[in-house]
């Protein structure tokens, strides 16, 4: 999930260009076609990373205790400090538009990747990405009444076709399209955590072992993820149950499919709670 970094949109880490087929492979950024989450899932967070001490890129996650977030690995790869917020919206204070330390977020004590991460993809789409997982051990509490739950191992092969799933994240929301500006800078930002539904792509391919797929068009009151969402979680629907969180999506206007990292396989199950514990 990596192409050329951006500085006018510090999306995320290590974006870099990859070829499949006629596509490109992109870090996932933020909901499109949803609507204000506000308060409805206050364990989704946003992560800012910090590069030589310096804010670079943001992801959204999700608490699963009130000091364990769990993100996407390219999110905590190759950073130097982190901070989170559960906040709805987001100040605009700060280096790059991200806010840096201060009373909106608590700091990072700890920040892991898991260490089978693929950061140096081989080429095309089955060897692009794995174990696309990160986490970011906070140094206060959070304090909810309810945080997001991991899921039982395997629990994806036993879903049914189409299952519905909901999505939150922090990523851009639309694009603003003219004046020679291409798809991918395109997009703009409310600066909100956002919802929407989705579903499964039933999908048996090479890649179904690590990834879920999921629809990215707004038919049938549906939505998709985008830049800024990547490490978000992709809930059951109507549940706190996580079964994957945001990884890449296949061209730069974020349609057509997106993939998701798998939270059930237990190899990632274990590392967390090993990392965790």
């Amino acid at each position: 999930m990596k192409m050329m970094k951006k500085a006018r949109i510090p999306v995320l880490a290590f974006v870099l260009s990859v070829a499949f087929i006629l596509c490109t492979v992109l870090p996932v950024g933020a909901i499109q076609f949803g609507t204000p989450d506000n308060n409805n899932h206050p364990y989704v967070v946003m992560c800012v990373f910090d590069v030589n001490g310096t804010p670079a890129w943001r992801t959204t996650g999700f608490l699963i205790s009130p000091t364990v977030v769990i993100t996407a690995g390219h999110g905590t790869y190759g950073t130097d400090g982190a901070r989170v917020t559960n906040n709805a919206s987001i100040p605009t204070l700060g280096v790059n538009g991200y806010p840096g330390p201060g009373p909106w977020a608590v700091e990072a004590a700890a920040i892991y990747t898991h260490p089978d991460y693929r950061a140096n993809p081989a080429p095309g789409l089955p060897g692009f990405d794995a174990y696309d997982v990160g986490i970011v051990i906070l140094s206060e509490p959070i304090v909810l009444s309810e945080y997001a739950a991991l899921p039982d191992p395997n629990l994806v092969e036993s879903l049914p076709i189409l299952a519905g799933v909901d999505l939150v994240g922090y990523g851009v929301n639309y694009q603003q399209r003219g004046g020679g500006v291409s798809p991918y800078d395109a997009w703009r930002w409310y600066r909100q955590r956002y919802y929407a539904p989705a579903s499964i792509v039933p999908s048996q391919d090479s890649m179904s072992d690590m990834f879920v797929k999921l629809t990215a068009n707004p038919g049938q009151g549906k939505g998709g993820t985008t830049f800024g969402d990547s490490g978000g979680p992709i809930f059951l629907a109507g549940t706190n149950i996580v079964i994957a969180n945001n990884s890449f999506v296949t061209n730069s206007n974020c349609d057509g499919v997106t993939y998701a990292q798998r939270i059930d396989i237990p190899e990632v199950l274990d590392w967390i709670n090993e990392t965790i514990d």
